[in-house]
Protein backbone atom coordinates (compact mmCIF):
# COMPACT_ATOMS: atom_id res chain seq x y z
CA UNK A 1 0.00 0.00 0.00
CA UNK A 2 1.05 3.56 -0.85
CA UNK A 3 1.57 6.24 1.49
CA UNK A 4 -1.43 8.21 0.42
CA UNK A 5 -3.57 5.12 0.16
CA UNK A 6 -3.68 4.15 4.09
CA UNK A 7 -6.83 4.35 5.06
CA UNK A 8 -8.46 7.33 7.38
CA UNK A 9 -12.01 6.27 7.93
CA UNK A 10 -12.78 8.00 11.23
CA UNK A 11 -15.30 7.25 12.91
CA UNK A 12 -13.66 9.08 16.06
CA UNK A 13 -13.13 5.52 17.72
CA UNK A 14 -9.84 7.07 18.62
CA UNK A 15 -11.49 10.23 19.72
CA UNK A 16 -8.98 12.38 16.82
CA UNK A 17 -6.42 10.78 18.01
CA UNK A 18 -3.76 8.66 15.36
CA UNK A 19 -1.99 5.71 15.46
CA UNK A 20 0.72 4.17 13.66
CA UNK A 21 -0.47 1.62 11.05
CA UNK A 22 2.13 -0.68 9.95
CA UNK A 23 4.11 0.37 7.10
CA UNK A 24 3.69 2.33 3.59
CA UNK A 25 5.41 2.76 0.72
CA UNK A 26 6.90 6.86 0.51
CA UNK A 27 7.01 8.62 -2.99
CA UNK A 28 10.97 7.10 -2.99
CA UNK A 29 9.65 3.00 -2.55
CA UNK A 30 10.59 2.99 1.45
CA UNK A 31 8.70 1.43 3.49
CA UNK A 32 7.29 4.23 6.24
CA UNK A 33 5.34 4.66 9.44
CA UNK A 34 2.29 5.99 8.43
CA UNK A 35 -0.37 7.49 11.03
CA UNK A 36 -4.10 6.48 10.64
CA UNK A 37 -7.35 7.37 12.38
CA UNK A 38 -8.33 4.33 11.47
CA UNK A 39 -10.53 2.13 8.45
CA UNK A 40 -14.22 0.95 8.21
CA UNK A 41 -13.62 -2.48 8.95
CA UNK A 42 -11.02 -1.93 12.14
CA UNK A 43 -13.86 1.20 13.22
CA UNK A 44 -16.89 -1.56 12.79
CA UNK A 45 -14.89 -4.55 14.82
CA UNK A 46 -13.65 -1.92 17.93
CA UNK A 47 -16.89 -0.95 18.08
CA UNK A 48 -18.62 -4.14 18.30
CA UNK A 49 -16.35 -5.46 21.07
CA UNK A 50 -16.80 -2.29 22.85
CA UNK A 51 -20.10 -2.97 22.98
CA UNK A 52 -19.31 -6.58 24.54
CA UNK A 53 -17.41 -4.98 27.17
CA UNK A 54 -19.55 -2.57 28.19
CA UNK A 55 -22.67 -4.96 28.05
CA UNK A 56 -19.93 -7.06 30.55
CA UNK A 57 -20.05 -3.93 32.76
CA UNK A 58 -23.61 -3.27 32.99
CA UNK A 59 -24.23 -7.12 33.72
CA UNK A 60 -21.44 -7.26 36.66
CA UNK A 61 -23.52 -3.59 37.90
CA UNK A 62 -26.68 -5.33 37.49
CA UNK A 63 -25.46 -8.61 39.83
CA UNK A 64 -24.18 -6.47 42.27
CA UNK A 65 -27.07 -4.12 42.53
CA UNK A 66 -29.13 -7.55 43.28
CA UNK A 67 -26.50 -8.72 45.73
CA UNK A 68 -25.47 -11.47 44.00
CA UNK A 69 -21.73 -10.35 43.44
CA UNK A 70 -19.62 -7.26 45.56
CA UNK A 71 -18.82 -4.27 43.65
CA UNK A 72 -15.43 -5.81 43.45
CA UNK A 73 -16.85 -7.75 40.23
CA UNK A 74 -18.17 -4.23 38.96
CA UNK A 75 -14.86 -2.37 38.82
CA UNK A 76 -12.67 -5.70 37.80
CA UNK A 77 -15.31 -6.00 34.45
CA UNK A 78 -14.69 -1.73 34.25
CA UNK A 79 -11.02 -2.66 34.06
CA UNK A 80 -11.54 -5.55 31.66
CA UNK A 81 -10.09 -7.89 33.98
CA UNK A 82 -10.89 -11.26 35.20
CA UNK A 83 -10.38 -12.78 38.29
CA UNK A 84 -6.60 -14.32 37.44
CA UNK A 85 -5.31 -11.14 36.03
CA UNK A 86 -6.41 -9.07 39.10
CA UNK A 87 -5.06 -11.34 41.39
CA UNK A 88 -1.57 -11.35 39.50
CA UNK A 89 -1.91 -7.45 39.88
CA UNK A 90 -2.88 -7.68 43.44
CA UNK A 91 -0.20 -10.74 44.38
CA UNK A 92 -3.03 -12.96 45.79
CA UNK A 93 -4.12 -16.56 44.94
CA UNK A 94 -7.24 -16.64 42.53
CA UNK A 95 -9.25 -18.08 45.18
CA UNK A 96 -8.80 -15.58 47.17
CA UNK A 97 -10.24 -12.87 44.47
CA UNK A 98 -12.75 -14.89 43.89
CA UNK A 99 -13.88 -15.25 47.18
CA UNK A 100 -13.97 -11.66 47.29
CA UNK A 101 -16.01 -11.10 44.38
CA UNK A 102 -18.82 -12.58 46.69
CA UNK A 103 -20.40 -10.25 48.83
CA UNK A 104 -19.74 -11.94 52.40
CA UNK A 105 -15.97 -12.21 51.12
CA UNK A 106 -16.06 -8.77 50.25
CA UNK A 107 -17.43 -7.35 53.32
CA UNK A 108 -14.66 -9.30 55.17
CA UNK A 109 -12.00 -7.00 53.89
CA UNK A 110 -9.25 -5.60 55.54
CA UNK A 111 -8.61 -2.17 55.08
CA UNK A 112 -5.00 -2.81 53.82
CA UNK A 113 -6.22 -4.94 51.08
CA UNK A 114 -9.03 -2.34 50.35
CA UNK A 115 -6.30 0.02 49.80
CA UNK A 116 -4.63 -2.43 47.64
CA UNK A 117 -7.53 -3.09 45.52
CA UNK A 118 -8.46 0.57 44.82
CA UNK A 119 -4.78 1.04 43.71
CA UNK A 120 -4.87 -1.33 41.54
CA UNK A 121 -8.43 -0.50 39.66
CA UNK A 122 -7.49 3.09 39.70
CA UNK A 123 -10.33 4.22 42.02
CA UNK A 124 -10.87 5.91 45.83
CA UNK A 125 -11.79 3.19 48.29
CA UNK A 126 -15.33 4.99 48.81
CA UNK A 127 -15.62 4.44 44.75
CA UNK A 128 -14.57 0.25 45.26
CA UNK A 129 -17.14 0.06 47.79
CA UNK A 130 -20.35 0.97 45.52
CA UNK A 131 -20.88 1.07 42.10
CA UNK A 132 -23.29 3.88 39.81
CA UNK A 133 -26.90 3.38 40.15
Amino acid sequence: MKKDEVPQDDANMLEGKFKVVKYALNENGEFEKVPSVGWEPENVALSQAWDVIHERVEAARQQVLKGDLSPLAYHMEKNMMDAALLAQHMDLPARKVKRHLEPAGFAELDQALLDRYADVLLVTVDELKQVPR
